[in-house]
């Protein structure tokens, strides 16, 4: 299988950015890289009737690196956050920091 394809858009060849294990899943990925303007393309379980097997991800090659990008600056501060593990917030409490802004102690 070959991994890139030139669409008929003419938007140029696109390169699969990421595979994940549900349909769901690969269209939040779609709409945080859509709200930065990147185009997608999905593939593989896509829209059938029962929702099992990997959901691909692919984007134009000028802007995979973006797009890379941006879903690892996500990945990051998810996992920050706690929400990397399911947690609904950081432990503690909040408080002031030194700027002004809110932390958790």
């Amino acid at each position: 299988m070959s991994r890139e394809h030139v669409p008929p858009s003419g938007t140029g060849r696109m390169v699969r950015l990421r595979t994940v294990t549900s349909p769901f899943h690969a269209r939040v990925l779609v709409a945080r890289l859509g709200a930065d303007g990147i185009v997608t393309e999905l593939r593989g379980n896509v829209g059938g009737p029962y929702p099992v097997g990997e959901t691909s991800v692919w984007v134009p090659e000028e802007e995979a690196e973006v797009a890379r990008a941006l879903l690892l600056a996500d990945e990051v501060e998810a996992t920050f956050l706690g929400l990397d593990h399911g947690d609904p917030a950081p432990l503690g409490r909040p408080a002031a920091g030194r700027d002004g802004r809110r932390v958790w102690v």
